[in-house]
């Protein structure tokens, strides 16, 4: 199974992996391909850069490691994911989440998120 992880289960995944509940086992499985969006690297670059999220270390250094030592594969942005977002109703207005709900569209993967608003969109999400 691919599943595409939201930026807190990436840093749940990390740090405090009880967080993902039912959905741990599913995100240690060996047989599941994780994939982090780079929208999140960038997401968590920015918080952190703003003291809006404290990391262990500088998140360029961090989100590496940590992608390296859950073996999560980088998903890059393409301008098709990010044009696909013009066509997202707008049940949601963070950006980044937006992008992961094109993303995720666009190459029929589920999210593990414990936002609430990607249930509005027609997207298969796996709750914590």
């Amino acid at each position: 199974m691919r599943l595409l992880l939201d930026t807190h289960a990436f840093l749940w995944a990390a740090a405090r992996p009880e967080r993902l509940g039912q959905q741990e086992a599913l995100v240690a499985d060996p047989s599941t391909t994780r994939l982090l969006s780079a929208a999140s690297s960038w997401e968590i670059a920015i918080k952190h850069a703003l003291g809006k999220l404290v990391l262990p270390e500088a998140a360029a250094a961090y989100v590496p490691e940590v992608m390296r030592r859950l073996l999560v594969e980088g998903l890059p942005v393409e301008h098709a994911h990010a044009l696909a977002v013009a066509d997202l109703p707008e049940h949601h207005r963070d950006p980044f989440d937006r992008l992961l709900v094109a993303q995720a569209q666009q190459l029929g993967v589920p999210i593990l998120s414990a936002d609430p608003a990607f249930a509005a969109y027609d997207v298969e999400v796996l709750v914590p």
